[in-house]
């Protein structure tokens, strides 16, 4: 009984399972070609699918193919849902901030990929979809500031660098 309870213990000690680990970051970071970078960030969107709840990841699926088909009301739907479920799902967040700013709905976009990156700082698509809104906004020298962001923590990220290029275009005056 005492070994199941320490075994018990170690395992709630040791935290989540879930999530993109420390190393996936450090080396998404230093990978020497665009192609290792892009397969690093394959496998961080693919840990921040997880929330650590069956019942959300599984409305995460169904929203994330929801979007996918452009059903973007029922996408939403299912986004609240999650966020609900698991208020601290960051992906959840910035998957909403996504359909929020494709409905150019600033506002709600610029609400949640703020809460998407208060919950998880490192989230890369989160600085990029911030520089979108704020770039969309006019808001183009903190645009910029959040481009380059997700560049400090996805240096490979392409479209951070093209948004970082196309704003500098403009300062310019060259033709966007």
């Amino acid at each position: 009984m005492l070994k199941a309870l320490a075994f018990a213990g170690l395992i709630l000690a040791s935290g989540p399972d879930f999530g993109p680990s420390d190393e996936m970051f450090d080396e998404l970071k230093s990978a020497p070609t665009e192609e290792e970078a892009n397969d690093v960030a394959l496998d961080i969107w693919a840990s921040w699918m997880e929330s650590g709840s069956d019942a959300a990841d599984l409305v995460m699926e169904r929203a994330v193919s929801a979007q996918a088909m452009g059903d973007l009301d029922h996408a939403r739907s299912l986004y609240d849902r999650v966020i609900a479920i698991q208020p601290e799902y960051a992906e959840a967040w910035n998957r909403r901030a996504t359909i929020f700013l494709a409905e150019q709905n600033y506002s709600e976009a610029l609400r949640d990929v703020n809460e998407a990156l208060r919950l998880e700082p490192r989230h890369f698509g989160a600085w990029g979809g911030l520089g979108s809104v704020l770039e969309s906004l006019g808001s183009k020298d903190e645009a910029l500031e959040a481009y380059q962001q997700a560049l400090e923590i996805y240096p490979q990220f392409s479209s951070a660098k093209r948004g970082v290029a196309r704003i500098q275009r403009e300062r310019e005056g060259r033709p966007v």
